[in-house]
């Protein structure tokens, strides 16, 4: 049977070849060229089922914006009080803090498609009790049982960074790409969904954002968990300590819980003054700006090299977070206007995604792999137990202050993240 040569071989002019083939082999279009994707992004959506679980992903991610801001238009229409609608979000995202960890070990021992869709469908039915207690007019106690019957929401954003670092495992740029593309889709997710949310309950009726964010939310998780061919396999079996006590990590995960804090924060008291300025339906788009700045740095920053090391990173990051949360301050105390204070949030929004993505970079790196999913789930545990300090104290300076010093607590929440890392960097 005759040979035939490989199409590598094919495109290698022979070594008595003249000049003139020579020139004309050159010429040729190499099959590899034509495939080099032209941004780093291309790249990871060349890998086959990426851009299906990213699709589902973005769908359950995107209630992760809707919910706080629904039950605190939702709580707040009804019961006419922004310190017990912040109360009851600190108390639903103080037990997910607790339980999403227990949730991601599950994941991380059993497979993401076993635990997530269960865990998502027990969270479905604390938010419809929580709808049903507001539209009845339950007592105030049921607000803060129901809400916290949502804390098995799984996180899946870290499901999705864990699969990415199983596809990307050994290559440190397209890791660095990933996670910057992950988290501006977390602030995309936060930009649209204050605003979907807002939307929803202004023009329909009060309940309306809770319930759509309930069936997106159990939607996407079927759609990502159906998509097996990317998945990280499970780990039953792990000798390692938990994540939390990993060098590095617990002043990293106390630096998460300070910047949730901002998080919380900003967006009760954002929802407050443009209440007060009586533009409550503009609250959504407000606050989208913030997500927006953010989403649009993140995504220039995933097409950079990154230089210096991953600690430094994160300390300028915070530092220039900490800097640019001082404009809305200004904005809302010196001016009152609605429109600067959305001015300064876009601005303010820029140093959030680059900080985050150092942090969730550092996370990985300090993480054992068979725990990566619990790993982030930490540090999103830390998030959204600031975030649920931040809403506290935030509705209580707004109830009890004003609503423009009320955006004094994210500044003072960024610079205590600032000096934990600072702290970190000196001891490391």
């Amino acid at each position: 049977m005759p040979q035939h040569p490989s199409p590598e071989k094919a495109f290698t002019p022979p070594l008595t070849a003249t000049a003139d083939t020579l020139v004309a082999a050159d010429l040729r279009p190499h099959r590899s060229t034509s495939r080099i994707p032209r941004t780093p992004y291309h790249r990871l959506f060349a890998v086959p089922g990426a851009r299906a679980f990213t699709l589902g992903n973005l769908l359950a991610r995107l209630p992760m914006g809707m919910f706080s801001v629904s039950a605190v238009l939702m709580i707040a229409g009804s019961r006419g009080s922004y310190a017990l609608a912040g109360a009851v979000t600190a108390t639903g995202l103080a037990a997910t803090a607790l339980v999403a960890p227990w949730t991601a070990r599950l994941v991380d021992r059993h497979g993401q498609a076993r635990i997530a869709v269960p865990a998502t469908a027990f969270a479905l039915l604390g938010s419809i009790a929580l709808l049903l207690c507001v539209h009845y007019g339950a007592p105030d106690w049921t607000l803060f049982a129901a809400y916290a019957a949502t804390a098995t929401t799984p996180n899946t954003g870290g499901m999705s960074r864990a699969r990415w670092a199983h596809l990307f495992r050994g290559d440190p740029a397209a890791a660095h790409t990933a996670n910057s593309f992950e988290q501006a889709a977390d602030e995309l997710c936060f930009m649209l969904g204050p605003v979907f949310a807002a939307f929803l309950c202004g023009t329909f009726f009060p309940e309306a954002g809770t319930l759509v964010a309930g069936v997106l939310m159990m939607t996407g998780v079927l759609i990502f968990a159906a998509q097996r061919s990317t998945e990280p396999p499970p780990l039953r079996r792990t000798q390692s300590k938990s994540p939390a006590l990993a060098p590095g990590m617990p002043p990293l995960l106390l630096g998460f819980l300070a910047t949730g804090a901002v998080f919380g924060s900003m967006e009760v008291v954002t929802i407050a003054f443009a209440d007060a300025q009586g533009h409550r339906s503009a609250a959504g788009a407000v606050l989208a700006l913030q997500a927006a700045g953010s989403c649009a740095a993140g995504l220039l920053y995933g097409t950079l090299k990154p230089t210096g090391t991953p600690e430094r990173r994160h300390l300028l990051g915070i530092a220039a977070m900490t800097a640019l949360l001082i404009l809305p301050l200004l904005a809302a105390s010196l001016t009152g206007s609605l429109l600067a204070l959305s001015a300064a949030l876009l601005i303010a929004g820029m140093a959030t995604a680059p900080t985050m993505v150092t942090g969730m970079s550092l996370v990985q790196r300090r993480t054992p792999e068979s725990r990566l999913n619990e790993g982030m789930t930490l540090a999103v545990t830390g998030l959204l137990g600031g975030i649920a300090c931040g809403s506290a104290t935030g509705g209580w300076m707004v109830e009890h202050v004003s609503a423009p010093a009320g955006f004094g607590v994210p500044v003072a929440a960024a610079a205590v993240a600032f000096l934990i890392a600072t702290a970190g960097v000196a001891r490391r």
